[in-house]
């Protein structure tokens, strides 16, 4: 099971072409896309490969391609990221069996979510699961002591302080496309 560096705590998350060649010019190995025009996706993330950057790509936000298993089978075997974000348990579940790695979004509103998300992540067993938002320590605390998945954090993280949070709280990482959080991301 292929796992990110534990020296990387901040994920840069890009959307454009400039953040992904800013994202270039960083000292990080992984980032995230989030999605893009079909028709881009490779050629970005070709670029990013191409320049030593493992991509994390956003498969729920790439537009003209739907989100499904058939989708995830198109992501991993054309275009070939390090791998795949998605709130689709099919798109997970492809992504592991094509040996990539596999992030389960989840969105947690209330704790009704919560509880169903633990019996998603039972089914699914990704190799991290990203938390939404993430500016809630103690729920990040709960869900990787509960899984025993390590958690991304992600969603409204505007701070340094909600960085620190996030990963005093236990995330292996953050997700962010705020360029001003990705100094200081990688663990001495």
């Amino acid at each position: 099971m292929p796992l990110l560096t534990t020296q990387q705590t901040v994920l840069p998350a890009a959307r454009k072409p400039k953040e992904v060649e800013a994202v270039i010019a960083s000292p990080f190995e992984y980032m995230v896309l989030l999605g893009g025009h079909l028709g881009h996706v490779k050629g970005l993330v070709d670029l990013a490969q191409s320049n030593g950057k493992k991509v994390l790509l956003h498969a729920d936000l790439i537009d003209g391609l739907k989100n499904d298993e058939y989708a995830a089978e198109f992501l991993c075997q054309t275009i070939r990221p390090a791998g795949l974000i998605s709130t689709r348990t099919g798109v997970i579940a492809r992504t592991k069996q094509a040996g990539l790695i596999a992030v389960q979004r989840l969105f947690l509103l209330d704790s009704d979510a919560l509880e169903k998300s633990y019996k998603l992540l039972e089914k699914t067993q990704p190799d991290y699961v990203e938390v939404l938002p993430g500016i809630m320590p103690e729920i990040i605390r709960e869900v990787k002591d509960r899984t025993g998945v390590p958690v991304i954090a992600g969603g409204l993280i505007r701070t340094k302080e909600h960085v620190s949070e996030a990963l005093a709280a236990g995330a292996a990482a953050i997700t962010t496309s705020r360029s001003e959080l990705w100094r200081d991301g990688n663990r001495a």
